[in-house]
Order: structure tokens, then C-alpha cells, then sequence
């Protein structure tokens, strides 16, 4: 599948495309959130490593998994009426919420700088959770809205927040509600066992793309009764061995980024078709994407390797230029 032409700069595109509209009613409305089971350490961030036995495997690619921990710093905290936000580590990229209020649930809207509204069912917990923040740098809002009856709400909260990354990977690399993870997740061991014989990310993008497509199937049932605001837990993709174009997603993401490898869950239009899609960065190349296909019943690996014996044109022909697929939310 791979071609090696020598002296060749890799010129690469990665995407999982998704039809959503497969998914369940999904189309033209972000996707919903809600809890994950377990409680988030209320401390500094870090990177979870495995025990000192457990050394690299063989091959150039260090496949120590590199698991980052969503943290409540208290640091920057705003409460109103059972609602509490820490904001302690926005230069990661995430803020964490927890809800304890009257209601049964609120919603939490995140608006990022260049106007882009993300929304998130919270339910009841006294468990932080992660919400990312993917806009790049500048002024957030943040508006939450507590449910009274039906699908009316009432306002309870809003804050702008300024958000300075320590850089654009931040928040790529941490889990959050829709790829939750931890160093304990099947996923994440099993990826390190996918990338012991890697030579670099693109070797690990194969191997997990290889992997996750002999091992789960659709589940035509699932996709059928799927509710809105569905959360996929990448645990039980691998365990049951099936699941919907979210479950396939979530899972390549949550084994990418404990890899050490940055990646998108974007969502957004391919022509006129709602989709999902996922994009990695690789240092050698930058952010690529378009590399892995799902045509709603199957799905395709290209041949990721170009070289400059094929010109701009060439390329463009190839991968596309992306002018077909618009982007409308990053998780």
C-alpha cells in the first residue's frame, strides 16, 4: 500500500469520512455530550507512563502510550446554582464542568472566537468532565441554559473567557467526553501494541487503521436506534467488536492521540452530505487528512506516499484540494 520514492518529501492526507447521517439524527445539529463514569483527579495535568518494565518495542517510533489527564486545577473557577467551571488549564485546551444543580441536566454552550456554537448535555454528576476548547486562541463564551420542562430551558450562567494555547496541538492531544481515555483503556494498550513495530506516525496510522476495520463491523441495528447526544465508549467498540461510524472514529482517535499523535474528530459537510472525518498532524508533512474513506459500507486506506515526480496538479488530483468538505466543528 505504501510506495517509498527516494529523497521524496511525504506529501499525505488523513481523513476518516463519516456519512452521519447513518449515525442517527445527526444532520445539521452538533453533536451532544454527556458524562463519562469515574471520577477526574482534581490536580495538576500530566502524561500517564506505563511502569519502568515496560520499555519500547523494537522499531524507530517510541510506543510508550502518551496519555495526558484532564485536571480541575481550581485555579479559575466560576459556581452558580449547582454549576462549576474550572478554567485552570485553558492553555491545554479543555475547561472542566460539573453539574449538582436542581435540574436533571443543563445545556453548556461553547462559543469559540470565530463564532462557531458547540453544545453539550450535561446531566447530573459530581464528576468533572472535559469539554475541549478547539477554536484556537482568543475570547470564548461560555452560556449555560438549566432545563425546566420539555425542551424549554432557562439561563443560568455566562462568562467570556481568554484563552492563550501553549500551542495548536493542546487540545488534539487530551481525551475529552467525546474520546475518553485513560492510560487503563483497552484502547490505548492495544495501540501500543499496534506501534511497537512502527518506523514513524504514518506506520502507526496504518496499523490502527488495519487493525479497527478487520476487527469491528458495522452494527446496521445500532445505527438504526441511535439516540441523539450518543457517546461512543472506544472499550466497548473493541470489546464487541462492532459499531456505528462514531464508534470507528472515536476509537482511530482515542489510539492516535495516546500515541502522541494529534488528531481531529472534525465534523461537517463533504458537498452536501453531513460527515465525519478524522485529521492527523505528522511532523514530517503537517496536518493531513483524506486518507482514510468511509463511503457508508466500507471503508478504504490510500496510498499515502507521493513524490515529486508527480507535480502540484498531480497531487491536487489525488487527495483533492478540500474544497469539498467544510468543516463545521472540531472535537
Amino acid at each position: 500500500m505504501r510506495r517509498h520514492l527516494n529523497g521524496l518529501l511525504l506529501t499525505c492526507l488523513l481523513s476518516v469520512i463519516l456519512l452521519f447521517c447513518s449515525c442517527g439524527n445527526q444532520k445539521d445539529t452538533p453533536l451532544t455530550g454527556q458524562n463519562r463514569p469515574g471520577k477526574t483527579p482534581v490536580s495538576s495535568p500530566a502524561v500517564t507512563k506505563p511502569a519502568a518494565s515496560e520499555a519500547p518495542a523494537a522499531g524507530k517510533w517510541d510506543n510508550t502510550p502518551k496519555v495526558l489527564i484532564p485536571a480541575a486545577g481550581g485555579k479559575a473557577a466560576f459556581q452558580e446554582g449547582g454549576l462549576e467551571i474550572d478554567a485552570s488549564h485553558t492553555e491545554n485546551g479543555y475547561i472542566m464542568v460539573r453539574y449538582s444543580g436542581p435540574s436533571d441536566k443543563i445545556k453548556f454552550f461553547v462559543v469559540t472566537p470565530d463564532d462557531v456554537r458547540y453544545t453539550y448535555d450535561l446531566p447530573v454528576s459530581e464528576d468533572y468532565m472535559a469539554l475541549p476548547l478547539t477554536g484556537g486562541d482568543g475570547t470564548y463564551t461560555l452560556d449555560v441554559r438549566e432545563h425546566v420542562q420539555d425542551k424549554l430551558y432557562s439561563n443560568l450562567f455566562k462568562q467570556t473567557i481568554d484563552v492563550k494555547l501553549k500551542d495548536e496541538f493542546q487540545p488534539f492531544l487530551y481525551p475529552n467526553q467525546y474520546t475518553w481515555f485513560t492510560a487503563s483503556t483497552k484502547a490505548v494498550i492495544k495501540a501500543s501494541e499496534l506501534a511497537g513495530g512502527a518506523s514513524d506516525g504514518l506506520d502507526v496510522i496504518t496499523a490502527v487503521y488495519n487493525y479497527v476495520i478487520t476487527h469491528v463491523t458495522y452494527d446496521e441495528e445500532k445505527a438504526r436506534t441511535v439516540q441523539s447526544g450518543y457517546l461512543p465508549d472506544v472499550d466497548e467498540t473493541l470489546d464487541t467488536g462492532k459499531g456505528i461510524c462514531f464508534d470507528y472514529a472515536a476509537l482511530m482517535t482515542a489510539m492516535l492521540r495516546s500515541q502522541g499523535i494529534p488528531t481531529k474528530l472534525e465534523i461537517g459537510y463533504s458537498g452536501d452530505i453531513y460527515h465525519a472525518w478524522i485529521s492527523t498532524y505528522i511532523n514530517e508533512t503537517g496536518w493531513i487528512d483524506n486518507i482514510i474513506q468511509f463511503d457508508g459500507k466500507s471503508w478504504s486506506l490510500m496510498d499515502p506516499t507521493l513524490g515529486a515526480s508527480n507535480d502540484a496538479s498531480d497531487l491536487r488530483d489525488y487527495i483533492g484540494d478540500g474544497t469539498n468538505y467544510t468543516v463545521k466543528y472540531s472535537r
